[in-house]
């Protein structure tokens, strides 16, 4: 019905998926880079666990999950995990498509066709894969049975990979004594968190674009308020955003603001205080005026004498405010959790570098040159140093040999984003210095025929392409491309060096490449909408 008022060719927000409309948040991109870790060579036939809230977008990420599989994957996707153990093996060797008839009921023989299969699979060089949706529905008993699946395997490797999806309540069940040995072997862990408020505003704009609308009818207090009132849940947003365009359509309204936008959020979540509020705040509010005159009339008869003056207590400092992130932090680190390949997994994803290009346990070695294309670089820095090169990067947490390892994401004035093991950190800039000694690794793409050093008397494409990337830098210093690394040019990087806190040698190695690489628009940042 609004279609043509908002100038949109289809619906905007549709609750059906459609590839069309898929926008992918940075943290979506990591949750897809662990999938595809999981299928692709760091999985080792271990667990993979994607959880997050209800509508944050877990069943479009494996859609895309399926649409982007090796040609040689086979998949067996269970979609309903409320199955006894038997049946959920059943279903498994369904989804495969093996000859099961005269083995339904029998553990056993299901399991002897299933591991049969498998060994196959493996001669072939095919990767099977087993993936269960909505897996929080799993029993304890479930459970075991995928758990007991794993030990499928040959004397070098795990013939099935698993991933569990789930809302967050998978989490809370994996945590009982009894599922350790299933927790144990979970290699990577991710939890999808909703949009944050500029998100949320790309993701409405996204969609609008999509469905054919050139002027986005949202004021900014409407979309303020759509972030608030959907809390950053993509479902959500498309509900009360698809409601509020309907109720602008019928009030012909062509600006969509605040009012709007809660009242349509009103209808579609009932439960909220507000609706309760508009529903009854009449009545409630006359009720309250009663009581408060009736009050007013009784302190008045009652009232006590004037209070004697008293000195007041001199001040109390009030105690330093504690940081729950850091705390949260801290507990997570106190738990030695696995963070390097999924660190790394992350960092390669932000550069659109998969997992079959690059060895994600080759990048986590730190080969000044990973790859050709990928180099890679361990030093030792401040925080405001590395903010220059505004490139995420790994931070090491903790102390001696086997640091924890943490993507920084974002910096703020006041607050630093850390993702470590898949969860997201946000805690004061001050209480980073409790965790990090300012060791870091970075990767970052380069093309691949650069070399790891350039100094004076070099030439060739390397020099060539240092040359333009330092004409961001300093404009080209009025000086002409030199066709070799001269003296001029040595100069030239050496102001380069001071102005990100290099030593100033001339010489173009590991530091210096990173910081030209910098001056790049091109390649993923550090987010901004940190406060």
């Amino acid at each position: 019905m609004y279609l043509e008022y908002y100038g949109l060719r289809e619906p905007p927000f549709s609750i059906t998926p459609d590839p069309r409309y898929v926008f992918l948040s940075e943290r979506h991109r990591d949750a897809l880079a662990h999938l595809l870790y999981g299928i692709g060579k760091g999985g080792s036939g271990g667990f993979v666990q994607l959880t997050g809230e209800v509508g944050t977008g877990k069943t479009t990420l494996c859609r895309l999950l399926l649409e982007q599989l090796p040609e040689n994957t086979r998949i067996a996707l269970v979609l309903n995990p409320k199955l006894s153990p038997v049946e959920l093996v059943e279903t498994v060797c369904e989804e495969l498509k093996l000859p099961i008839e005269g083995k339904r009921g029998s553990l056993k023989a299901l399991t002897d066709t299933l591991n049969a299969f498998l060994l196959d699979a493996y001669a072939q060089g095919l990767r099977v894969v087993l993936i269960v949706d909505e897996a929080q529905n799993l029993s304890t008993e479930s459970l075991e049975q995928v758990r007991l699946l794993t030990n499928l395997e040959t004397p070098t490797q795990k013939l099935l990979q698993i991933i569990l999806l789930g809302q967050p309540e998978l989490r809370e069940m994996l945590e009982r004594p009894e599922l350790r040995q299933l927790a144990q072997r979970i290699t990577a862990r991710y939890h999808l968190t909703p949009l944050d408020a500029a998100e949320t505003e790309t993701y409405v704009r996204h969609r609008m674009a999509v469905a054919g609308c050139m002027r986005i009818p949202f004021s900014r207090l409407g979309m303020k308020a759509l972030y608030q009132r959907s809390g950053g849940i993509p479902r959500l947003v498309n509900i009360i955003a698809d409601r509020a365009l309907m109720a602008g359509y019928a009030r012909e309204q062509d600006g969509i603001g605040e009012r709007l936008v809660d009242r349509a959020a009103d209808e579609t979540l009932p439960g909220h205080a507000r609706y309760w509020f508009r529903r009854y705040g009449v009545w409630a509010a006359a009720a309250l005026l009663v009581l408060a005159a009736g009050a007013g009339a009784w302190w008045w008869q009652q009232r006590p004498e004037p209070p004697k003056f008293i000195p007041a207590a001199p001040a109390v400092a009030a105690p330093t405010p504690v940081d729950a992130e850091a705390t949260r932090l801290d507990a997570r680190l106190a738990e030695k959790p696995e963070t390097e390949l999924t660190a790394f997994t992350q960092l390669l994803a932000r550069w659109q570098v998969d997992a079959d290009s690059v060895s994600v346990r080759e990048a986590s070695r730190c080969a000044p040159i990973v790859a050709p294309g990928i180099a890679c670089l361990r030093g030792h820095a401040a925080l405001d140093q590395l903010l220059r090169f505004d490139r995420p990067l790994i931070l090491l947490l903790g102390k001696g040999d086997h640091p924890a390892h943490a993507l920084l994401q974002g910096v703020g004035k006041r607050r630093v984003r850390l993702d470590l093991a898949g969860a997201r950190y946000e805690l004061e800039r001050d209480s980073l210095s409790k965790f990090w000694n300012g060791d870091f690794v970075v990767l970052w793409r380069l093309p691949a025929d650069i070399p790891a050093t350039l100094e004076r008397g070099a030439s060739g494409s390397g020099v060539a392409w240092a040359t333009e990337r330092m004409k961001t830098f300093d404009g080209g210093a009025g000086a002409a491309t030199p066709a070799t690394f001269d003296a001029a040019f040595e100069e030239r990087v050496r102001k380069l060096q001071q102005a990100y806190g290099i030593k100033a040698d001339g010489i173009i190695g590991p530091e210096t490449l990173f910081a030209l690489s910098a001056l790049d628009d091109a390649g993923p940042h550090l987010a901004r909408t940190v406060e």
